[in-house]
């Protein structure tokens, strides 16, 4: 039997708490509410003996020895085998005001901040899964969800694509970009931009929900790990990384297909060859 603390920074779950429904993971066939399934997956580790520790990440050190040390910020905690399943956040756009309006208009999560815009207009950055899925939670609580995509078509999964274009709450501004968000105590527009005729205008709305991109949670094992160019940790079949009894799963492994059911296989994978390597 191991002993088994899991660290998380805000509540387990990771990408299921800011994703409303779930319809790619086995078992369910009407689909799932992300915070439905995270708080199923809690409660059976917590069953089987897995304790909580509420912390942030700060850094590691001593990985090659037999007691791993992770620096939290509640304090230090060491154990023989160490799995990361830090997943990744969303990206920002980059643009002046994105700063100056989060928590006041500008949000990278539907599910957690779309209801302060109950019944008003808004609009989604982005054209993926991400971008398509959260924007349809959106449609059932705003007046109007517009879509503002850099290119002319989107690049979610058809199934996304096709419930989007059949929704009469959408709108849509292809081939834009957004290059400023403005306002006064609060989010009043975004400044975009027409790729194809350099037009700038102002697009008024009550928030935008940000979808732009996908990167791991990896800073704190920069320079310890091997990793891809964008700081995914590379990890073999059995989750294995470069140090042993160090391993990777999930959105945070370089060959990770992101998706949830692989992710769950990852975790599964990675504490059995933990299991097998201790047992060693």
């Amino acid at each position: 039997m191991l002993s088994t603390l899991m660290i998380e920074s805000i509540g387990p779950g990771g990408q299921l708490l800011i994703t409303d429904d779930i319809e790619n993971y086995p078992g369910f066939r009407e689909g799932v509410k992300g915070q439905t399934l995270a708080d199923e997956m809690y409660n059976q580790a917590e069953r089987f003996g897995a304790k909580m520790e509420y912390a942030e990440i700060e850094g590691v050190e001593n990985l090659y020895d037999d007691r791993k040390l992770v620096r939290t910020s509640e304090g230090d905690f060491t154990a023989r085998a160490l799995i990361i399943a830090t997943g990744g956040s969303h990206n920002k756009l980059g643009v002046p005001g994105e700063d100056e309006f989060g928590g006041r208009g500008v949000s990278y999560c539907a599910v957690c901040d779309g209801n302060f815009f109950r019944g008003q207009d808004v609009v989604v950055v982005g054209g993926g899964d991400s971008a398509m899925d959260e924007s349809f939670y959106l449609t059932g609580i705003c007046n109007s969800v517009t879509i503002i995509h850099r290119r002319d078509d989107l690049r979610a999964t058809k199934v996304l694509q096709d419930r989007a274009f059949s929704n009469p709450k959408y709108k849509w501004l292809w081939s834009h970009v957004v290059e400023e968000f403005v306002g006064n105590d609060v989010l009043e527009a975004a400044r975009v931009k027409n790729v194809k005729t350099d037009e700038v205008y102002d697009y008024p709305t009550a928030a935008a929900f940000v979808y732009v991109g996908f990167h791991p949670n990896t800073e704190a094992f920069q320079e310890k790990l091997e990793m891809d160019e964008l700081g995914h940790i590379h990890g073999d079949l059995h989750m294995r990384t470069n140090i042993p009894k160090v391993y990777v799963c999930g959105d945070a492994r370089a060959e990770s297909t992101r998706q949830l059911g692989a992710a769950v296989g990852d975790g599964i994978t990675a504490a059995l060859a933990a299991f097998h390597d201790l047992s060693a």
